[in-house]
C-alpha cells in the first residue's frame, strides 16, 4: 500500500508557507508582513526551517496516513471488466 498523506501535507505546507504568500518573517520593513508578494534570502531561510519543522512533526509525530491504492484498484479492475 502506498501512503499519500505526507505527500498531500507536504504540497499543502508548501503553498501555504512559500514566503510572501500568506505572510513573510522577517519582513521587509517590520518582523512579519502579510500578503507582501515579496521575499528576501533571509525569509526563506527562515520559512525553509519552519516547513522542516512543521513537515517532521506531521510525518513522524502525527503520522498521518492516507492509503489511495484500494480506490485506485477498484477503478482498473473495472475498467478491465468493461473492456473485455
Amino acid at each position: 500500500m502506498s501512503d499519500w498523506g505526507p505527500i498531500f501535507v507536504s504540497v499543502l505546507l508548501f503553498a501555504l508557507l512559500s514566503p510572501g504568500l500568506l505572510f513573510q518573517l522577517p519582513g521587509r520593513g517590520r518582523c512579519v508582513e502579510f500578503c507582501c508578494f515579496q521575499t528576501s534570502g533571509v525569509a526563506i531561510m527562515v520559512h525553509t526551517l519552519i516547513y522542516f519543522a512543521i513537515i517532521c512533526l506531521f510525518s513522524f509525530a502525527v503520522r498521518i496516513h492516507l492509503y489511495l491504492d484500494h480506490i485506485l484498484l477498484i477503478g482498473s479492475r473495472s475498467r478491465s471488466r468493461d473492456s473485455s
